[in-house]
């Protein structure tokens, strides 16, 4: 384990940017907004665009530690940092996201928290080593995006769903280039993927059977590392050109 890689607290807050941008716009309530999304957007992706390799995590906030999902992840996360020297990056919460973190710091890797303002379910998991606050939603998740060699969706909520979904939309769409994503958990997303294919492909033909090519279902640790291993390196910045 690497000691040497401490807690870096927030330096800047969501109320620091409110703040600053009602000081900027003189209180007019929608061009505040603007500036708040703008300058989230900065944070986030200034926070990750020199981080390096990196494997992002999704999950439920409401697992236990003990519970089998997140000791698949915690070994998940802890197998990518330590074999591949990947970064982790989670929304820092708790459930998936604590275990993530917490595999990706017991490697000695950095271990990335993109939390959000939440009315439940937003303390910062312990096994963050850098903490990147956000108001917004759709500002984190682009910043979670950003330059991540590969996503890791494991049991989860409607939250999780959304940004599966959102992902392979922007996949579907050209809007971001070719990325590993990585459903990991048979028996949580088996069933999902077979709604897909009965629903969505076959009756409804809403998609096409070559959109459920574009992610694995697994429980094979061996196969995501390859998966990882074999990505191509991205740059968030190839996908505003």
């Amino acid at each position: 384990m690497n000691t040497d890689i401490k807690y870096e607290p927030r330096h800047i807050t969501t109320d620091d940017i409110k703040n600053g941008c009602m000081t900027l716009t003189g209180g007019d309530v929608e061009e505040n907004k603007l500036c708040m999304i703008q300058e989230e957007f900065r944070e986030g992706i200034d926070s990750v665009k020199e981080l390096g390799p990196s494997v992002t995590f999704y999950g439920s906030a409401r697992l236990a530690q003990d519970h089998p999902e997140c000791i698949n992840a915690y070994n998940l996360a802890y197998r990518i940092g330590k074999e591949l020297g990947y970064a982790i990056i989670s929304g820092g919460g708790a459930g998936i996201m604590e275990a993530a973190n917490k595999g990706g710091k017991e490697a000695g890797v950095e271990s990335i928290g993109m939390t959000i303002r939440l009315p439940k379910e937003q303390a910062t998991n312990p096994f963050v080593t850098k903490e990147v606050p956000f108001h917004f939603f759709f500002a984190r998740q682009v910043s979670m995006q950003y330059t991540t060699e590969a996503c890791v969706y494991c049991a989860g909520g409607i939250g999780t769903l959304y940004e599966f979904f959102e992902m392979m939309t922007h996949l579907q769409t050209g809007k971001i280039g070719l990325i590993p994503i990585i459903l990991y958990g048979t028996e949580f997303w088996n069933p999902i993927k077979k709604m897909l294919e009965e629903q969505f492909v076959e009756k409804y033909k809403t998609i096409s059977l070559a959109d459920l090519d574009r992610f694995i279902v697994t429980d094979d640790v061996d196969q995501i590392l390859e998966v990882i291993r074999v990505s191509k390196m991205r740059d968030g910045a190839d996908e505003l050109n």
